[in-house]
């Protein structure tokens, strides 16, 4: 299986000198190419023995401070990133021919900022945060659906859902972000920023 890449190129001066700005720019033109899910990024975690684990999850937010997402703070990668808290991420957006990297240290998102986040998703998933005993070993699908038809019945009517106390976000605030663009024969253009004290710096790699 393989493809040929062809229908872009990627100079840095393309991207600017901020490259938060230009990920969220990507992840812009990913929405509008109509992708399924063009916040959706492969996170990398490691448990106490430096062995990684990746899943997908969705970026909900790229700012000055980094890449925010949310989960269960009980699940295996929030117990890993609680414990170890540095991580990476890949995005990519196969009709873009792009993806970027992103490396970093991991903070917990305040309260307040998870709970307005929280109160702003549909109910059905509001109640799937409290059913949902994340990375844990359950009996069978019964077990979960019993589990959220009482949660509905506990927050029923006009109840709001509040946020479950293990369940909040982290922003990745990266030391590192690398862009990458498709082109023709292999020779795929790969440009790397890197944090330094007061600005970032740019290389452009090998690919």
């Amino acid at each position: 299986m393989r493809t040929s890449y062809g229908i872009g190129r990627l100079d840095m001066d393309a991207l600017g000198d901020d490259p938060l700005d230009a990920l969220a720019s990507w992840i812009h033109d990913a929405a509008a190419s109509g992708m399924i899910e063009p916040n959706a990024m492969a996170l990398a975690s490691a448990d106490e023995g430096g062995r990684p684990s990746v899943r997908m999850v969705l970026c909900k937010g790229v700012d000055a401070r980094g890449v925010s997402f949310y989960t269960n703070l009980e699940s295996r990668k929030g117990t890993e990133l609680a414990a170890r808290p540095w991580a990476a991420a890949t995005f990519w957006w196969d009709r873009l021919e792009r993806q970027a990297r992103v490396e970093g240290r991991v903070l917990r998102i305040p309260d307040d900022e998870a709970d307005a986040y929280f109160a702003s998703r549909p109910r059905g998933s509001r109640v799937g945060a409290w059913a949902s005993e994340q990375s844990r070993e359950i009996p069978d699908r019964a077990t979960l659906e019993r589990r959220a038809a009482e949660i509905e019945a506990r927050f029923s009517g006009d109840a709001p859902v509040p946020r479950p106390p293990h369940w909040g976000g982290f922003v990745l605030s990266p030391t590192r972000i690398e862009f990458w663009q498709g082109r023709e024969n292999r020779l795929h253009d790969r440009i790397r920023f890197e944090r330094e004290p007061v600005r970032w710096t740019r290389v452009r790699l090998g690919p």
